[in-house]
């Protein structure tokens, strides 16, 4: 299964969100990979403890190569294996991004190597769960991680602007379907940073399901404990077991890995 977190506005919670699920994957025993495609690397640093700075050793190397004419047709060596990172948590690994990202876009575009991610995560069958990380921005990685993905799943900060954000991406996700990916299923809308006291996210969430948009049951409260799981760089299943929020987090894997996704 292939998972990405995508939402075109920044701030939402993708990284903590990629990586928490990613290693409550691995801790239930799932070989997990997460894949970073945001420049900013949060993902890379929250699971390995530091920003790898070596292109050759990211997915930069990566996307490079595949700028590269190959004459003989050889596409067994994907330039994958190269990049993948242990993390310190067993059965989870990374895809490191770079700052190298940036010079590589208009070249990657202009050659048109938008499926080339997707053939590439498909080889690596070794892997149970793929969870992938995306700017906060419609650009070509973004588009290349829903392409190769199978599901995704769209935080929602219970905030006015991204109610009206969402309803773009809702429409960016059925033209990638149309044009791209007829695989691509919406698993559902994560709600993040949720007060359950406050009048306005309630509001916000309950217009969302009365308009017919899977949003998920479980929902991730907003807790500093978040930002100090940051700072340690250990996902909160790691870092706070026994926590509220982790919990939530718990609550949330269960939920997406039993149900199934929808379509529209």
């Amino acid at each position: 299964m292939r998972r990405v977190v995508f939402n075109q506005k920044g701030g939402v919670g993708k990284s903590t969100i990629v990586c928490n699920l990613a290693a409550i994957s691995a801790a239930e025993g799932k070989r997990t990979l997460v894949v970073d495609l945001d420049i900013q690397g949060n993902s890379t640093h929250y699971l390995l403890g530091r920003k790898v700075t070596d292109a050759d050793a990211t997915l930069a190397n990566f996307f490079r190569q595949t700028l590269s004419l190959n004459i003989f047709g050889n596409t067994s060596d994907n330039h994958l294996e190269g990049a993948l990172h242990r993390t310190p948590y067993e059965n989870l690994d990374v895809l490191p991004s770079h700052p190298e990202f940036e010079p590589l876009q208009s070249r990657l575009e202009q050659r048109y190597k938008i499926y080339k991610l997707r053939e590439a995560l498909e080889s690596l069958t070794q892997y149970e769960r793929i969870y992938i990380d995306t700017p906060p921005v419609m650009n070509f990685f973004s588009r290349s991680a829903l392409i190769a993905a199978e599901s995704c799943l769209i935080p929602f900060d219970c905030d006015a602007f991204t109610r009206d954000a969402l309803y773009n991406l809702l429409a960016v996700l059925a033209e990638i379907r149309s044009d791209h990916n007829a695989a691509l299923a919406l698993e559902g809308i994560v709600v993040n940073q949720f007060q359950s006291r406050a009048s306005l996210p309630q509001q916000l969430v309950n217009d969302l399901i009365a308009e017919g948009h899977p949003v998920l049951q479980s929902k991730i409260s907003p807790s500093v404990k978040v930002r100090e799981s940051h700072n340690e760089s250990k996902p909160l299943i790691h870092y706070a077991p026994d926590h509220k929020l982790t919990a939530e987090f718990q609550a949330l894997h269960r939920e997406i890995d039993g149900n199934g996704a929808v379509t529209d």
